[in-house]
């Protein structure tokens, strides 16, 4: 049992075929960020997220045609044997499409409702029944999904006044981070009344800032055991929104809080939509949490290592790995666990590549051109001339087909 497990244990949630809390390890989630109403394009990219290890996808449901668009998507993903629980992400709309559409309703495995956007008033009471009620019907788990960019406003009114009349007020962050931590409970104590079951109930309470994330986790954690899903709501750009995200979510995860993460990196232009994919597991993994894919340790370079092909070799080897795993994980068991070194120069090099299971430590600036391979800790060949990479990454396929047994 992982660490965060043993000490928090949340409800679990049945979600497709994918159970979150209850002791199940830290599922990855990602969303797609095509027109829903285009089955063709969101197939293909639900297709490519699941390939990459998302283990449910959400999927925006914002209008008729999209509503109609769902269940051709779960036919087409199951006609190519992808049965990953598809997720439908409801603003505004949400009671009507799931009532006008109830092949819709079925066909999707989770609903996501954000209290903020459900409606004003006596209608959003009804229009969120109308939610939780088909939920119930169809045997759905949700989620309640708070941002703090679109709050209840209601709710965050009548707390500011409750605040403004203590005769020693709180702050204003303190109030927005207490109005996101009670739309989300109440907004579930609302659904358990309606009928349904405390476990099919999931909490995410979403910001930006790094540190009211893990204050607002923190609390939400020790006031329910609903199993919460963690993210930034907006993550950003490139290392920014990798930083973020890690910031955040290693300190939530170190703790015991989490049960399903998602990494919400924009996307650079015509950029891949599964990085966030593998953010999301390499976080899982080099914290010790999962593991998905074996991982390379390589150095940083300096002035012994002028020549990039260190780099470029530990850039392919990591590829080859990642693309190598979905072959590998039908084939064997336990690959994902493998360690793989690729060192610059003998400084570190050695001792690096025999803490790996398998490790190169290749020659630096005016070094002999030789490249001694490590196999579990022990000096095993010694690669030389001009297919070092080619050898090495044969050297890997053999390690895998001698050393791992046959899936079950």
């Amino acid at each position: 049992m992982t660490a965060q497990k043993a000490k928090i244990q949340r409800t679990g949630v049945r979600i497709g075929n994918v159970l979150v809390g209850g002791g199940a390890p830290v599922i990855v989630q990602s969303m797609t960020n095509t027109d829903t109403a285009d089955v063709a394009s969101t197939v293909a990219q639900v297709a490519e997220l699941a390939q990459a290890g998302s283990e449910l996808v959400r999927i925006t449901v914002n209008n008729e045609e999209s509503a109609q668009a769902v269940p051709h998507i779960r036919d087409q993903l199951l006609a190519q044997n992808i049965d990953v629980p598809l997720v439908g992400d409801f603003h505004f709309n949400g009671h009507k499409l799931l009532s006008r559409y109830p092949e819709c309703a079925e066909a999707l495995a989770k609903y996501r409702i954000n209290p903020g956007n459900v409606g004003r008033g006596k209608k959003r009471d009804e229009q969120f029944a109308t939610m939780i009620e088909t939920a119930c019907r169809y045997d759905k788990p949700i989620r309640i999904g708070v941002n703090w960019g679109s709050m209840d406003q209601p709710l965050l009114a009548k707390m500011l006044d409750e605040n403004a009349a203590q005769g020693n007020p709180r702050s204003l962050a303190e109030i927005q981070r207490d109005t996101l931590i009670t739309s989300a409970l109440q907004s579930a104590q609302e659904a358990e009344k309606i009928g349904l079951g405390h476990d099919r109930i999931l909490i995410s309470c979403k910001t930006s800032s790094v540190q009211d994330l893990i204050t607002v986790y923190r609390e939400l954690a020790a006031r329910s055991d609903y199993a919460l899903h963690l993210g930034l709501t907006e993550a950003g750009l490139g290392s920014k929104g990798i930083v973020a995200s890690t910031a955040a979510l290693a300190v939530l995860l170190q703790e015991g809080i989490g049960d399903t993460i998602r990494i919400s990196l924009t996307p650079e232009p015509g950029g891949d939509r599964c990085k966030e994919v593998v953010v999301a597991q390499e976080i899982l993994q080099t914290m010790g949490f999962r593991a998905f894919t074996p991982l390379v340790t390589s150095c940083p370079g300096c002035g012994r290592t002028t020549s990039t092909y260190f780099q470029q070799l530990a850039e392919d080897i990591q590829a080859y790995l990642r693309n190598q795993m979905p072959v590998w994980k039908s084939q064997y068991s336990g690959v994902e666990e493998m360690t793989v070194a690729v060192m610059g120069c003998v400084v570190n090099g050695p001792g690096e590549s025999e803490h790996a299971n398998i490790g190169i430590s290749l020659p630096g600036t005016g070094e002999r051109p030789v490249a001694p391979v490590y196999i579990d800790g022990k000096r095993d060949v010694t690669l030389k001339g001009d297919h070092i990479a080619d050898e090495f990454q044969a050297i890997i396929d053999n390690y895998v087909k001698s050393t791992y047994q046959p899936s079950s």
